[in-house]
């Protein structure tokens, strides 16, 4: 908590970390504690719990989230950006995508494929299953779309969503880079 500009507190949510929905409903009250000094509860990306949680154990409060990357990610080599980026050992996947090329203009069909901690990207003429900008890509890339929800707000294009959790569970670290821009 921290002073607000105008009056009353304000309350940021850096870190929630919880082991199933009961325990999340069971730390909803501590948070609404605070509903006499802080009217807005402000939560980290990374600190944002499943939002069916928010949306029934903090109605009385105004939620923001918020996201802030302090760097700027473009992949110039796909090929070998996937082969090297590092892979989780459980993760076993195949992926037909549909890629917005470099001009922006036309879009390229993918097959993403990820076994025993490592991956690779071909080229294909199969329809994707899942439909990424560049900039949508280097955000899934850098491991920035922490739940499926999270990337369909952001505008990832896809028919199933079964199909965009199996591919956002392929990034299960929290982003970081060392660079800034």
């Amino acid at each position: 908590m921290k002073r607000s500009e105008r009056h009353g507190m304000q309350l940021t949510v850096h870190d929630f970390w919880a082991a199933d929905a009961d325990t999340v409903g069971e730390r909803m009250p501590f948070l609404a504690g605070h509903h006499t000094r802080a009217p807005a509860i402000h939560f980290r990306r990374s600190a944002l719990p499943p939002y069916p949680a928010l949306l029934h154990n903090l109605h009385r409060y105004r939620l923001t989230a918020g996201a802030w990357h302090p760097w700027m990610l473009r992949i110039l080599d796909l090929k070998e950006a996937v082969r090297l980026r590092g892979w989780p050992d459980h993760v076993d996947i195949t992926v037909p995508l549909d890629i917005e090329s470099e001009d922006g203009e036309t879009w390229g069909q993918y097959l993403l494929e990820g076994k025993d901690g490592a991956g690779q990207i071909t080229k294909t003429h199969a329809a994707g299953e899942v439909r990424l900008t560049r900039r949508q890509l280097g955000v899934w890339y850098a491991g920035g779309y922490r739940t499926a929800a999270a990337a369909g707000l952001a505008g990832v294009d896809t028919g199933s969503e079964e199909v965009l959790s199996r591919l956002i569970r392929t990034t299960e670290h929290e982003p970081w880079l060392p660079e800034h821009f």
